[in-house]
Protein backbone atom coordinates (compact mmCIF):
# COMPACT_ATOMS: atom_id res chain seq x y z
CA UNK A 1 0.00 0.00 0.00
CA UNK A 2 1.25 3.19 -1.14
CA UNK A 3 1.46 5.87 1.94
CA UNK A 4 -0.21 8.84 2.59
CA UNK A 5 2.91 10.91 1.56
CA UNK A 6 3.14 9.24 -1.81
CA UNK A 7 -0.95 9.71 -2.50
CA UNK A 8 -0.89 13.16 -1.25
CA UNK A 9 2.71 13.75 -3.65
CA UNK A 10 1.08 12.16 -6.49
CA UNK A 11 -2.25 14.18 -6.27
CA UNK A 12 -0.02 17.36 -5.85
CA UNK A 13 2.01 16.65 -8.96
CA UNK A 14 -1.70 16.39 -11.26
CA UNK A 15 -3.02 19.33 -9.45
CA UNK A 16 -0.20 21.00 -10.36
CA UNK A 17 -0.19 19.71 -13.90
CA UNK A 18 -4.03 20.23 -14.36
CA UNK A 19 -3.69 24.06 -13.40
CA UNK A 20 -0.34 24.70 -15.29
CA UNK A 21 -2.18 23.52 -18.58
CA UNK A 22 -5.08 25.78 -17.71
CA UNK A 23 -2.78 28.60 -17.17
CA UNK A 24 -4.52 31.22 -19.36
CA UNK A 25 -7.90 30.95 -16.96
CA UNK A 26 -9.31 33.44 -15.50
CA UNK A 27 -7.54 34.55 -11.99
CA UNK A 28 -11.03 33.94 -10.17
CA UNK A 29 -10.92 30.05 -11.69
CA UNK A 30 -7.37 29.38 -10.00
CA UNK A 31 -7.49 27.41 -7.20
CA UNK A 32 -4.97 29.82 -5.44
CA UNK A 33 -6.56 32.92 -5.98
CA UNK A 34 -6.58 35.64 -3.38
CA UNK A 35 -4.00 33.32 -0.89
CA UNK A 36 -0.84 35.32 0.05
CA UNK A 37 2.18 33.66 0.81
CA UNK A 38 5.65 34.69 2.11
CA UNK A 39 8.66 32.95 1.19
CA UNK A 40 12.08 32.58 2.22
CA UNK A 41 14.60 32.27 -0.73
CA UNK A 42 17.48 32.11 0.52
CA UNK A 43 20.67 33.73 -0.27
CA UNK A 44 20.03 36.82 -2.72
CA UNK A 45 17.95 38.03 -5.91
CA UNK A 46 19.56 36.15 -8.15
CA UNK A 47 22.55 34.50 -7.20
CA UNK A 48 22.65 30.36 -8.61
CA UNK A 49 21.74 28.78 -5.21
CA UNK A 50 18.47 31.30 -4.93
CA UNK A 51 17.50 31.73 -8.61
CA UNK A 52 16.14 27.83 -9.64
CA UNK A 53 14.21 28.76 -6.32
CA UNK A 54 12.61 32.03 -7.46
CA UNK A 55 11.55 30.77 -10.30
CA UNK A 56 9.67 27.51 -9.20
CA UNK A 57 8.02 29.33 -6.82
CA UNK A 58 7.41 31.97 -9.11
CA UNK A 59 6.08 29.80 -11.46
CA UNK A 60 3.88 27.89 -9.23
CA UNK A 61 2.39 31.16 -7.77
CA UNK A 62 1.19 32.18 -11.59
CA UNK A 63 0.05 28.96 -11.83
CA UNK A 64 -2.24 28.68 -8.89
CA UNK A 65 -3.20 32.71 -8.39
CA UNK A 66 -0.92 32.84 -5.40
CA UNK A 67 0.21 36.66 -4.25
CA UNK A 68 3.89 35.86 -3.62
CA UNK A 69 6.07 38.02 -1.06
CA UNK A 70 9.81 36.74 -1.39
CA UNK A 71 12.59 36.97 1.50
CA UNK A 72 16.52 37.16 1.05
CA UNK A 73 18.07 36.48 4.27
CA UNK A 74 21.96 36.02 2.60
CA UNK A 75 21.81 32.50 4.28
CA UNK A 76 22.36 33.82 7.83
CA UNK A 77 20.20 32.28 10.40
CA UNK A 78 19.14 35.28 12.30
CA UNK A 79 17.59 36.71 9.30
CA UNK A 80 15.52 33.76 8.53
CA UNK A 81 14.21 34.74 11.88
CA UNK A 82 13.78 37.86 11.60
CA UNK A 83 12.25 37.63 8.70
CA UNK A 84 9.39 35.23 9.72
CA UNK A 85 8.27 37.57 12.49
CA UNK A 86 7.71 40.15 9.30
CA UNK A 87 5.91 37.57 7.93
CA UNK A 88 3.56 37.13 10.80
CA UNK A 89 2.66 40.66 11.66
CA UNK A 90 1.67 40.87 7.84
CA UNK A 91 -0.48 38.00 8.74
CA UNK A 92 -0.51 36.01 5.45
CA UNK A 93 -2.09 32.70 4.33
CA UNK A 94 1.29 30.92 4.35
CA UNK A 95 4.73 31.33 5.07
CA UNK A 96 7.58 29.21 3.95
CA UNK A 97 10.62 29.14 5.86
CA UNK A 98 14.08 27.74 5.61
CA UNK A 99 15.33 25.62 8.73
CA UNK A 100 18.57 26.88 8.96
CA UNK A 101 17.89 28.07 12.83
CA UNK A 102 16.79 24.73 13.75
CA UNK A 103 13.97 23.54 15.60
CA UNK A 104 14.10 25.54 18.71
CA UNK A 105 14.65 28.67 17.53
CA UNK A 106 11.60 28.43 15.64
CA UNK A 107 9.27 26.56 17.75
CA UNK A 108 7.46 29.58 19.70
CA UNK A 109 7.36 31.51 16.30
CA UNK A 110 5.83 28.18 14.40
CA UNK A 111 3.58 27.51 17.56
CA UNK A 112 2.01 30.97 17.10
CA UNK A 113 1.53 31.11 13.58
CA UNK A 114 0.03 28.34 13.49
CA UNK A 115 -2.37 29.68 15.98
CA UNK A 116 -2.87 32.38 13.85
CA UNK A 117 -3.91 29.98 10.99
CA UNK A 118 -1.12 30.17 9.25
CA UNK A 119 -0.12 27.71 7.10
CA UNK A 120 3.83 27.01 7.41
CA UNK A 121 5.85 24.74 5.38
CA UNK A 122 9.61 23.87 5.28
CA UNK A 123 12.40 24.01 2.42
CA UNK A 124 15.94 23.33 1.91
CA UNK A 125 16.84 22.06 5.51
CA UNK A 126 14.44 20.26 7.53
CA UNK A 127 12.45 21.08 10.89
CA UNK A 128 11.20 17.31 11.76
CA UNK A 129 9.95 18.15 15.19
CA UNK A 130 8.18 21.36 13.85
CA UNK A 131 6.87 18.43 11.04
CA UNK A 132 5.98 15.90 13.28
CA UNK A 133 4.10 18.36 15.20
CA UNK A 134 2.13 20.11 12.54
CA UNK A 135 1.80 18.12 9.42
CA UNK A 136 -1.91 17.54 9.66
CA UNK A 137 -1.74 21.48 9.42
CA UNK A 138 0.49 21.80 6.26
CA UNK A 139 4.01 21.47 7.58
CA UNK A 140 5.80 19.85 4.67
CA UNK A 141 9.50 19.65 3.63
CA UNK A 142 10.60 19.95 0.42
CA UNK A 143 14.38 19.61 -0.11
CA UNK A 144 17.25 17.03 0.31
CA UNK A 145 17.47 14.57 2.66
CA UNK A 146 20.77 16.02 4.23
CA UNK A 147 23.04 12.94 5.43
CA UNK A 148 21.76 11.09 2.70
CA UNK A 149 22.58 13.71 0.12
CA UNK A 150 26.13 13.91 1.61
CA UNK A 151 26.84 9.85 1.54
CA UNK A 152 25.34 10.10 -2.22
CA UNK A 153 27.49 12.71 -2.80
CA UNK A 154 31.15 10.60 -0.99
CA UNK A 155 30.11 7.67 -2.96
CA UNK A 156 30.19 9.51 -6.87
CA UNK A 157 33.98 11.25 -5.03
CA UNK A 158 35.19 7.60 -4.49
CA UNK A 159 34.01 6.17 -7.63
CA UNK A 160 35.01 8.73 -9.77
CA UNK A 161 38.51 9.71 -7.86
CA UNK A 162 39.34 5.66 -7.53
CA UNK A 163 39.59 6.85 -4.37
CA UNK A 164 41.07 4.19 -1.20
CA UNK A 165 41.67 3.35 2.28
CA UNK A 166 44.49 6.17 3.98
CA UNK A 167 43.73 8.65 1.05
CA UNK A 168 43.48 12.05 2.34
CA UNK A 169 40.27 14.07 1.82
CA UNK A 170 38.79 17.58 3.03
CA UNK A 171 35.14 18.01 4.07
CA UNK A 172 35.05 21.93 3.46
CA UNK A 173 31.35 22.28 5.64
CA UNK A 174 28.66 24.25 8.06
CA UNK A 175 29.53 21.84 10.69
CA UNK A 176 28.00 24.51 13.08
CA UNK A 177 24.52 24.92 11.73
CA UNK A 178 23.20 21.95 13.93
CA UNK A 179 20.47 20.34 11.17
CA UNK A 180 22.06 21.80 8.15
CA UNK A 181 24.96 20.35 9.19
CA UNK A 182 23.77 16.55 8.61
CA UNK A 183 24.69 17.16 5.10
CA UNK A 184 28.59 17.89 4.99
CA UNK A 185 28.67 15.28 8.33
CA UNK A 186 27.20 12.73 6.03
CA UNK A 187 29.83 13.54 3.26
CA UNK A 188 32.46 12.71 5.91
CA UNK A 189 30.44 9.12 6.83
CA UNK A 190 30.96 8.30 3.03
CA UNK A 191 34.48 8.77 3.23
CA UNK A 192 35.49 7.31 6.36
CA UNK A 193 33.18 4.46 5.96
CA UNK A 194 35.55 3.78 2.68
CA UNK A 195 38.68 4.35 4.73
CA UNK A 196 39.54 7.52 4.17
CA UNK A 197 41.25 9.99 6.62
CA UNK A 198 39.39 12.82 6.50
CA UNK A 199 39.80 16.58 7.60
CA UNK A 200 36.81 18.32 8.46
CA UNK A 201 36.97 22.40 8.08
CA UNK A 202 33.78 24.55 9.04
CA UNK A 203 32.65 27.19 6.51
CA UNK A 204 32.24 30.71 8.63
CA UNK A 205 29.54 32.88 8.51
CA UNK A 206 31.69 35.38 6.47
CA UNK A 207 31.80 32.56 3.73
CA UNK A 208 28.37 32.33 3.45
CA UNK A 209 27.95 35.56 3.18
CA UNK A 210 30.75 36.01 0.20
CA UNK A 211 31.80 32.61 -1.14
CA UNK A 212 34.80 33.86 -2.66
CA UNK A 213 36.66 33.87 0.48
CA UNK A 214 36.35 30.28 0.10
CA UNK A 215 38.96 30.24 -2.63
CA UNK A 216 42.10 31.49 0.02
CA UNK A 217 41.00 29.33 2.76
CA UNK A 218 41.05 26.22 0.09
CA UNK A 219 44.08 27.51 -1.50
CA UNK A 220 45.66 27.32 1.82
CA UNK A 221 44.67 24.03 3.13
CA UNK A 222 45.93 22.53 -0.12
CA UNK A 223 48.95 24.14 0.31
CA UNK A 224 49.23 22.31 4.16
CA UNK A 225 48.39 19.24 2.46
CA UNK A 226 50.12 17.71 0.08
CA UNK A 227 48.74 14.46 -0.11
CA UNK A 228 45.04 15.74 -0.46
CA UNK A 229 43.38 13.34 -3.06
CA UNK A 230 39.53 15.16 -2.47
CA UNK A 231 37.74 17.93 -1.88
CA UNK A 232 33.97 17.47 -0.46
CA UNK A 233 30.91 20.54 0.38
CA UNK A 234 27.64 20.28 0.63
CA UNK A 235 27.49 24.57 -0.08
CA UNK A 236 26.22 25.25 -3.16
CA UNK A 237 27.98 28.34 -3.72
CA UNK A 238 31.46 27.08 -2.63
CA UNK A 239 31.14 24.27 -4.84
CA UNK A 240 31.32 27.20 -7.83
CA UNK A 241 34.16 28.49 -6.05
CA UNK A 242 36.16 24.90 -5.92
CA UNK A 243 37.77 25.01 -8.96
CA UNK A 244 39.08 28.62 -8.74
CA UNK A 245 40.71 27.85 -5.79
CA UNK A 246 42.54 24.50 -7.43
CA UNK A 247 43.36 26.72 -9.91
CA UNK A 248 45.30 29.24 -7.79
CA UNK A 249 46.83 25.95 -5.99
CA UNK A 250 48.90 24.76 -9.17
CA UNK A 251 46.44 22.14 -9.64
CA UNK A 252 45.23 20.55 -12.68
CA UNK A 253 41.66 18.57 -13.16
CA UNK A 254 41.61 15.42 -11.85
CA UNK A 255 44.41 15.82 -9.49
CA UNK A 256 41.93 16.45 -6.47
CA UNK A 257 38.60 14.42 -7.00
CA UNK A 258 35.97 16.92 -6.01
CA UNK A 259 32.06 16.73 -4.92
CA UNK A 260 30.10 19.43 -4.39
CA UNK A 261 26.49 20.63 -5.06
CA UNK A 262 24.46 22.58 -6.89
CA UNK A 263 24.22 23.43 -10.70
CA UNK A 264 25.88 27.07 -10.71
CA UNK A 265 27.38 28.37 -13.80
CA UNK A 266 31.14 28.28 -12.23
CA UNK A 267 30.03 24.86 -10.89
CA UNK A 268 28.66 23.53 -14.61
CA UNK A 269 31.84 25.00 -15.89
CA UNK A 270 34.37 23.22 -13.13
CA UNK A 271 32.38 19.67 -14.37
CA UNK A 272 32.94 20.28 -18.06
CA UNK A 273 36.62 21.20 -17.30
CA UNK A 274 37.10 18.24 -14.93
CA UNK A 275 37.77 20.17 -11.80
CA UNK A 276 34.43 18.96 -10.62
CA UNK A 277 34.01 14.57 -10.11
CA UNK A 278 30.45 15.11 -9.47
CA UNK A 279 27.65 17.89 -8.16
CA UNK A 280 24.60 16.79 -6.00
CA UNK A 281 21.48 17.82 -8.22
CA UNK A 282 18.94 18.55 -5.67
CA UNK A 283 16.57 20.59 -7.88
CA UNK A 284 15.78 23.69 -6.27
CA UNK A 285 13.28 24.47 -8.74
CA UNK A 286 11.34 22.20 -7.24
CA UNK A 287 12.59 23.33 -3.92
CA UNK A 288 10.49 26.28 -5.20
CA UNK A 289 7.84 25.20 -6.71
CA UNK A 290 6.62 22.50 -4.16
CA UNK A 291 5.58 24.64 -1.16
CA UNK A 292 3.87 26.97 -2.89
CA UNK A 293 1.62 24.00 -4.29
CA UNK A 294 1.69 22.71 -0.28
CA UNK A 295 0.40 26.07 0.56
CA UNK A 296 -3.08 25.98 -2.05
CA UNK A 297 -3.47 22.23 -0.97
CA UNK A 298 -3.75 22.96 2.53
CA UNK A 299 -5.91 26.21 2.29
CA UNK A 300 -7.95 24.51 -0.15
CA UNK A 301 -8.68 20.98 0.65
CA UNK A 302 -6.77 20.30 3.64
CA UNK A 303 -4.33 18.27 2.77
CA UNK A 304 -1.91 17.50 5.31
CA UNK A 305 2.28 18.16 4.67
CA UNK A 306 4.04 16.55 2.11
CA UNK A 307 7.58 15.34 2.46
CA UNK A 308 9.72 15.69 -0.85
CA UNK A 309 13.27 14.71 -1.15
CA UNK A 310 14.04 16.68 -4.36
CA UNK A 311 17.24 15.49 -4.91
CA UNK A 312 17.74 13.45 -8.03
CA UNK A 313 21.53 12.16 -7.29
CA UNK A 314 25.22 13.53 -8.20
CA UNK A 315 25.37 14.48 -11.79
CA UNK A 316 28.91 14.09 -13.80
CA UNK A 317 29.73 15.63 -17.03
CA UNK A 318 27.71 13.40 -19.40
CA UNK A 319 24.75 14.40 -17.50
CA UNK A 320 25.47 18.21 -17.30
CA UNK A 321 24.93 17.92 -21.33
CA UNK A 322 21.93 16.77 -20.86
CA UNK A 323 20.60 19.44 -18.96
CA UNK A 324 22.46 22.29 -19.92
CA UNK A 325 19.29 23.67 -22.03
CA UNK A 326 17.02 23.96 -18.50
CA UNK A 327 19.95 24.82 -17.02
CA UNK A 328 20.27 28.10 -18.85
CA UNK A 329 16.56 28.77 -18.42
CA UNK A 330 17.46 28.33 -14.44
CA UNK A 331 15.41 25.28 -14.13
CA UNK A 332 17.75 23.11 -11.95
Amino acid sequence: MKSVHSMTYAVAVAAAAGLLAFGTAQASTQLGHGLRMYFQMGGSPGDASTLPREIGAKDAAQALGVKLISQYSSWQPQNMISQFRQAMAASPDCIEIMGHPGNAAFTPLVTQAEKQGIVVTAGNVPLPKLEARYRANGFGYAGTYLFKGGEITAQSMIKAGHLKKGDEALVYGVFAEGIRGQSAKGVVHGLEKAGLKVFKLNITDAVNNNPSQAVPTLVAFIERHPNLKAIGTQQGLVTSFIPQALKEAGKKPGQITVGGIDLAPSTLAGVKDGYIAATLNQQLYLQGFIPVLQCVLTKRYGLEGMNVNTAAGTDAKAMIGKLTPLIKKGIY
